[in-house]
């Protein structure tokens, strides 16, 4: 009898465990059904972040007042979001999972600024290293190749200088992506498609370039100014040096 009662009791606790594990096997599995919140993760430029966290959860609760806890995950607006963000002028590619337990991933690169359009009477802008136009950040200001002139402020309107003047990322690049001459020359005077000006870090000549065309042998040149002429003459002994005729170092 008391074995009996014995085997009841234990039949008994084997099927509440049984019991509560299937219960809590269903709500784990409604759980996850369900969106259960954001990571964000950002790839800083250099270790800056342009664009934070708290900016764009921001955007998500303007722009999708009804992304909450508890929101089934097929409701979830994937691309709507994706296009949102990508909105964002620092934004440049977004990627938005769903994980296993319900959390919303999103996976954030930013535009790299390799140049900054300065104009006296209006906001500045970057330019990045794929020769898009965006706005300055609130937040962080990069130090980078400054563009200045007539030509650049139109090329600020434009959005895209690849399309108009694609020869002058190619004078940006070189300068950017060589040691000496990042550090040299720091700002660009575009005047026009021919006329455009360097200013240099060290040395109060202006480098009078020309167009943008034939510019690592125009750099050639600068270097045989900086090799040959400047220890003869002194630094000052010139105001202007011109490479922006063939073969050609003109100084004044």
């Amino acid at each position: 009898m008391i074995k009996a009662n014995l085997k009841k009791i234990i039949a008994f606790v084997v099927l509440s465990l049984v019991l509560v594990g299937f219960i809590g096997f269903v709500e784990k599995q409604t759980l996850y059904k369900t969106f259960q919140g954001t990571e964000i993760h950002i790839e800083g430029v250099s270790g800056v972040y342009f664009v934070e966290d708290d900016e764009i959860n921001k955007i998500l609760n303007e722009a999708f007042p009804d992304l909450k806890v508890g929101l089934m995950l097929e409701e979830v607006p994937m691309k709507a979001i994706e296009a949102r963000l990508l909105g964002h002028p620092f934004v440049k590619s977004v990627q938005a999972m769903l994980g296993q337990k319900g959390i919303l991933n999103l996976k954030i690169s930013q535009h790299q600024p390799i140049a900054r359009i300065a104009q006296p009477l209006a906001a500045d802008g970057y330019i990045t290293t794929e020769g898009k136009v965006i706005p300055t950040s609130t937040s962080y200001t990069s130090r980078v190749l400054i563009l200045e002139g007539d030509y650049a402020e139109m090329l600020m309107d434009k959005g895209d200088i690849t399309a108009d003047m694609p020869e002058l990322m190619d004078l940006i690049r070189y300068i950017t992506e060589d040691e000496f001459w990042n550090a040299q020359i720091t700002e660009l005077e575009v005047n026009s498609r021919d006329h455009i000006r360097l200013y240099q870090q060290v040395g109060r000549q202006v480098i009078e370039f020309g167009d943008a065309h034939d510019i690592a042998n125009k750099f050639d040149r600068i270097a045989v100014f900086y090799k040959e002429i400047l220890p003869r003459k002194g630094w000052n002994a010139y105001d202007r040096v011109s490479v922006k005729f063939k073969d050609q170092i003109v100084c004044e």
